[in-house]
């Protein structure tokens, strides 16, 4: 079993609500109908009932009949959500009226579904970009408690590989955090070993990644890793963390001996944790078109409650398993 048929099993056992805002896209109704046919969640899809109906017709009979559809622009609660979203913002200057604007934006309307309790996660993305996408999360759920900052992680499933978790791999932080401190990146890894733990269900060991190992080379990026990898294994005295690792040394075991001997992370990591953005995209884009990689994500980690990106690129199964994985997320935070 894959470890996308896992997560929607885990989906299956407990459903949860996961509002759909882009409901004018034909990928997203696909996505509805599945996660729908297949028990993953129950959903809710923003948008007017006639459009929304007609478009499901048009997608090769989308069966969408066991999703709830609001039109959030004339629901009976948005003078309740505009107040509310008032209450959370005033002190940042909004107004009564400013937040009944934002609610015209079916983003923002969404997120105040999840933080009212009337849906458990969103996703959205396959028409936003990711900045619009996270603007409301970050502004009305804000972080969990004891984080101090969101993040993100690619859940990486490579065919026939013998590294990482037979294949799978938490690859953090691949679309958020540009330039992440020393601090920060500890921050990531620590968030990145529970999210591995709850997806893929096993125990994380964690590699901070350089284009050093253990000084063989010294520069001030490849001592922000060392120093991350020191804080990292402060705060989380159990974790299996090391750093600075270069690639071939975090996952080869062979190379790991060779070049960072007497360590237990060294040629055994499945989370990989990259130095900046750069770095963490290119890196899942290579291991997603060259190792033909699945890569699901990008997936928020240090919500307060779950909220998802799409890439803009995606499919109607792309959407489904990102369903999914919001669906679990909100199970594990209860």
């Amino acid at each position: 079993m894959g470890v996308m048929d896992r997560i929607i099993a885990e989906a299956q056992k407990n459903t949860k609500t996961i509002v759909l805002p882009e409901a004018q896209d034909i990928r997203t109704i696909k996505a509805a109908a599945q996660a729908i046919e297949r028990k993953i969640a129950d959903v809710v899809l923003l948008g007017d009932p006639s459009e929304v109906l007609a478009l499901a017709k048009g997608a090769d009979g989308a069966d969408i009949s066991g999703a709830r559809i609001v039109d959030w622009r004339n629901a009976a609660n948005v003078g309740e959500y505009a107040e509310a979203l008032h209450g959370l913002r005033k002190a940042k200057g909004m107004t009564l009226e400013g937040a009944s604007e934002l609610l015209k934006n079916p983003l923002y309307y969404g997120v105040m579904m999840v933080k009212q309790g009337e849906a458990d996660g969103m996703v959205a993305g396959a028409l936003n970009s990711t900045a619009d996408t996270l603007r409301p999360a970050l502004q009305i759920l804000k972080t969990a408690p004891g984080v101090k900052f969101v993040s993100s992680f690619f859940l990486m499933e490579v065919p026939n590989c013998v590294y990482g978790a037979d294949g799978v791999f938490v690859f953090s932080d691949c679309a958020l955090m540009e330039f992440p401190t020393a601090e920060q990146l500890s921050d990531i890894a620590v968030a990145a070993a529970k999210s591995f733990r709850a997806f893929a269900r096993q125990e994380p060991v964690v590699a901070m990644l350089s284009y050093s190992t253990f000084g063989s080379a010294t520069s001030e990026h490849t001592e922000k890793v060392h120093e991350a990898a020191r804080l990292a294994k402060e705060k989380e005295p159990e974790l299996k963390v090391a750093g600075e690792l270069q690639l071939d040394a975090a996952i080869v075991e062979s190379i790991g001996k060779q070049k960072a001997p007497g360590s237990d992370v060294a040629g055994n990591a499945n989370v990989l944790i990259f130095p900046d953005l750069n770095s963490g995209n290119i890196g899942y884009k290579l291991t997603q078109r060259l190792g033909k990689a699945a890569a699901y994500g990008p997936i928020m980690q240090g919500l307060a409650k779950p909220v998802n990106d799409l890439s803009r690129g995606c499919s109607a199964e792309d959407i489904v398993g990102v369903i999914a994985c919001t669906a679990l997320q909100a199970s594990v935070q209860g």
